[in-house]
């Protein structure tokens, strides 16, 4: 409890001196335990992949400014290559908003940034290049997920048959290891209960509801797949029977798994609502276009629900990117293969409505919103391998305003025609970092210790 108590009273410290309250750069998607920033951003960052034959082809964080009225809005200010082709894919901020971590899904190096000495140039502070033996065999870090002075990394494989079958992986935000909680299997179920057809193992994406004390898990592929190209995996159908199926709950105080939810299609991101009284997240099946809702009764036991297509799903559009606004009552999905954003209503959780959509690319990959939701940023990159061919294969930032009906371009960025690459995932960043308030996940864990 002593640990926990420092955990929180350093991370509530760091809220008071950097800032708090909600924020931008998709802060709806990232962990709650974290420090906040309110009003405009002043930087995106661009988790990169490296191009071979492209500029220098190695991996890079972009920071582009998006502060209206700069002259340089629009622009990329600084670009900070790691070296090598790691398959860059995620990345996430620890608790006290100090570092960015941004992982390899192929070489499972891991980057940590410094992104609070100077915002608009951030430096890279730390390399960590033991990810699978500390780990005890995890591949393919993927989702970095602020704790209270932790860094929690979902991942996506394992050494021994580079399948599906992986585990949670928890840092120090100092960066060292602390422990591994490998996902519970029809052989090991750790004392979850399946509540469907099977517990496969597989993993993608986390998310925290702290007031429930409740760890979300979804999962997807292992290094197998993720590695090969899409339209070979596609004609396989051997690859094509190694996807995820599951969602599992777990107890986020002692990490153990509770409850294993059938949610077919390889359920990828994971979004959870903020209302105190929301107990439920959404996830989206990549492969058969479905929008399900994770949510609790009035007993606290959890169920999956598919409530809602998106696009339509015999033409299999590949929902990726979710993001959901900050009141609860919007939800933004995009959709890889027709490059379409939908947004829908979600005010009715279990009956969401499809009320908007645009063409923003040959394809589409990321969605980053600001708190108040009047902008949005897209990225366009999914994996190396699977990204669209020839001239359907677009590079790009584009960012726009939603004024409440529509998106309203602002600036594109061709990532090909700069020399930087494929651009993935984004984060935001700023120079002035205020407000005062602690997270609903510190007052709970106040309350709860």
């Amino acid at each position: 409890m002593r640990n926990t108590i420092l955990a929180l009273s350093l991370s509530i410290s760091l809220s008071v001196f950097f800032l708090a309250a909600p924020s931008t750069a998709d802060e709806t998607c990232m962990s709650p335990y974290m420090a906040k920033i309110t009003g405009q951003e002043d930087f995106v960052y661009v988790w990169t992949l490296g191009v071979e034959g492209v500029g220098d082809q190695q991996d890079k964080l972009v920071t582009v400014d998006v502060r209206p009225g700069s002259k340089t809005y629009g622009k990329v200010l600084h670009s900070l290559s790691v070296g090598g082709r790691n398959e860059a894919h995620h990345s996430g901020l620890t608790d006290d908003r100090l570092y960015l971590w941004a992982g390899g899904l192929d070489t499972n190096k891991i980057f940590v940034f410094d992104v609070h000495s100077d915002p608009a140039k951030p430096q890279l502070r730390k390399t960590i290049d033991d990810f699978v033996s500390k780990s005890g065999g995890v591949v393919g870090p993927h989702t970095h997920y602020a704790l209270p002075g932790r860094m929690l990394i979902s991942g996506l494989s394992n050494n021994g048959d580079h399948g599906g079958r992986t585990a949670l992986v928890e840092y120090s935000n100092d960066g060292d290891y602390v422990s591994t909680h490998w996902m519970p299997t029809d052989g090991d179920l750790q004392g979850a209960v399946k509540t469907g057809n099977m517990a496969d193992g597989y993993g993608y994406d986390v998310r925290a509801l702290p007031r429930k004390n409740v760890l979300v898990t979804s999962s997807f592929t292992g290094w197998n797949n993720y590695m090969m190209d899409f339209g070979k995996m596609l004609s396989d159908p051997e690859a094509m029977k190694h996807f995820g199926n599951t969602v599992v709950i777990w107890n986020l105080q002692s990490r153990k798994p509770k409850k294993i939810l059938d949610v077919p299609g390889a359920p990828l991101e994971i979004r959870c609502a903020w209302g105190a009284n929301h107990d439920y997240c959404f996830t989206s099946s990549a492969l058969t276009s479905k929008l399900w809702l994770i949510h609790a009764d009035d007993q606290g036991d959890w169920h999956a629900t598919d409530v809602a297509d998106i696009g339509d799903p015999t033409q299999v559009p590949l929902p990726v990117d979710m993001s959901i606004s900050s009141d609860d009552r919007l939800l933004w999905v995009n959709t890889f293969m027709d490059g379409k954003a939908r947004l829908f209503d979600i005010s009715d959780p279990f009956a969401p409505k499809q009320i908007y959509e645009r063409q923003i690319g040959k394809q589409v990959n990321m969605a980053s919103q600001s708190w108040d939701g009047k902008r949005v940023y897209f990225t366009s990159s999914l994996l190396a391998n699977w990204d669209k061919k020839r001239e359907d294969n677009e590079q790009y930032l584009k960012a726009f305003a939603w004024d409440g009906k529509q998106l309203v371009p602002g600036f594109e960025i061709d990532f090909m025609k700069e020399k930087l690459g494929r651009p993935h995932q984004m984060r935001f960043g700023a120079y002035s970092l205020y407000g005062l308030r602690a997270s609903p996940a510190d007052e709970a864990i106040a309350q709860r210790d």
